[in-house]
């Protein structure tokens, strides 16, 4: 069977050395040495200022949410995962959806103006796939009116822009290190800011408030992440680069193999610096085309994925019409793609592509 992907696992001795570290200790969690580790490197390795490890992405939008104190109306693209939109009804604010650009898939900056009102307090946008949004024009939108500026950004590890990581764009970025990402942690996620008091609130806040043992500094969850999911972030670390790496040449093998065929790949943004091929995914020419060839692919033991669908626009408890987002999430599909699919495995995908579609 070939899976749309799975996850990276380094040497288990590797992760034991670690595991035997954290036994010694016997410190399992709430801000531990080997968490403190982790917020170190990534800063390090991502180029960032503050970041704040917590138990997984949709955390972190509630987290970024909350500590911003946003109210009323928050526009957000309706093609994402789940999370970007359950996360902003969750904290009682309301979803209003900006359509996509169809070619990079992300949030049109064009139709973001028009969904306004005197309600609007934030733009919750997601650099979809790793391929980073138009921050400047957003960036520009925001300012005018005054709002704030959230990206989900949890496919984008290691993605630059212009020189810059992805994750110092807007007032609050997240990620997601989730067993099917680039870079994993099990389970787990971060919170971005280069807001130095916006961080610390942040803290507070992912270990329900508490200022010591003692004194709590406002409302907290429990957002947390332990020594265990920290030790296989450390562990997996020195295995990125070679990751990138990879993806990357098997992203390139299916365009070569792929490129004549009436289908659409995802337009990248051209100030993209270092883009980390998180997904490979493709655009039929229409739904029965899709859905065949899944057939297809399925009878063959290869099993796609329709990554995003359907639009969150259709979801039950939110209003809107996005057409564009409605087209693509039905003719989308996120092909195979993880550290140790092989080129022989990659061949089959394609030949059985070309067969279905010619």
């Amino acid at each position: 069977m070939i899976p749309v992907t799975k996850p990276f696992l380094p040497p288990i001795e590797e992760y034991q050395d670690l595991l035997k570290e954290i036994w010694n200790r016997e410190y399992l969690t709430n801000d531990g040495p080997v968490v403190k580790a982790l917020e170190e490197k990534l800063n390090n390795y991502l180029g960032t200022k503050n970041v704040s490890f917590v138990s997984n992405g949709t955390i972190a939008l509630q987290l970024a949410i909350k500590a911003l104190d946003l109210k009323g109306e928050i526009i957000t693209t309706p093609f994402s995962y789940v999370a970007t939109t359950s996360s902003i009804v969750w904290e009682n604010c309301k979803p209003v959806y900006a359509d996509i650009n169809p070619s990079t898939f992300n949030i049109d900056p064009a139709k973001i103006e028009e969904q306004i009102t005197n309600n609007t307090t934030a733009i919750l946008a997601t650099h979809v796939f790793g391929n980073p949004c138009e921050v400047e024009q957003i960036q520009s939108i925001a300012k005018k009116y005054n709002l704030n500026v959230i990206y989900d950004a949890a496919h984008c590890f290691a993605s630059g822009y212009k020189g810059a990581s992805i994750f110092t764009y807007g007032d609050v970025s997240t990620a997601s290190f989730h067993a099917t990402k680039i870079y994993h942690t099990v389970e787990g996620g971060a919170v971005f800011t280069n807001n130095n008091d916006l961080h610390s609130r942040i803290n507070y806040m992912r270990n329900f408030g508490h200022d010591g043992p003692a004194k709590y500094n406002g409302v907290g969850i429990n957002g947390k992440n332990s020594e265990f999911h920290a030790a296989m972030g450390i562990a997996v670390f020195s295995y990125i680069d070679e990751i990138l790496q990879t993806r990357k040449h098997q992203s390139q093998f299916y365009i070569e193999g792929l490129s004549d065929l009436p289908i659409k790949f995802q337009q990248i943004n051209k100030d993209v610096a270092g883009f980390n091929y998180a997904y490979f995914p493709i655009v039929l020419e229409n739904e029965e085309q899709n859905i065949r060839l899944i057939k297809t692919l399925e009878a063959n033991n290869i099993y796609p994925r329709r990554y995003f669908y359907p639009s969150l626009s259709s979801l039950e408890y939110v209003e809107g019409n996005c057409p564009q987002s409605d087209s693509i999430s039905k003719r989308i599909l996120c092909l195979p793609l993880y550290h140790t699919l092989t080129k022989g495995n990659q061949e089959k995908i394609i030949s059985t592509i070309r067969s279905s579609l010619r």
